[in-house]
């Protein structure tokens, strides 16, 4: 019986696009930068110093699950491709399939992020 190869999927898009809906949905460790906003208590508390420690925290999570041979989905924004850098190197590295999808929807985004946020996002959103 063949062995399925391990995967990296990227699911990018606009907040409220359904990105963690779809992680959810899948069979791999689901991580985000938004996961280190989550307290003890499950409680999100976002802290924009801190998004570069956020995306740093999420990448080495992501390293850690694919070194223990686990399939990976990690769900963020990457609205630039420089963004998914990182994660490519991390495929490459590990020689892991790496597959990227976009969600386009539209439902009320979980963490309150304003339209404003959203429509400057989008105005910088490479295809």
């Amino acid at each position: 019986m063949k062995k399925t190869q391990q995967t990296l999927t990227l699911i990018r898009g606009l907040p409220g696009s359904g990105k963690t809906t779809l992680a959810e949905s899948m069979n791999a460790v689901h991580l985000e930068a938004d996961q280190f906003f989550i307290n003890k208590q499950g409680e999100y508390h976002y802290d924009p110093a801190l998004v570069k420690d956020a995306h740093q925290w999420c990448l080495k999570e992501t390293e850690m699950a694919l070194l223990r041979g686990e399939n990976v989905v990690v769900a963020n924004t990457f609205v630039r491709h420089w963004e998914m850098a990182a994660y490519k190197r991390l495929a490459e590295k590990y020689q892991v399939k790496l597959a990227i999808t976009v969600c386009r929807g539209k439902w009320p985004n979980i963490h309150g992020v304003s339209a404003e946020t959203i429509e400057k996002m989008n105005a910088n959103w490479q295809d």
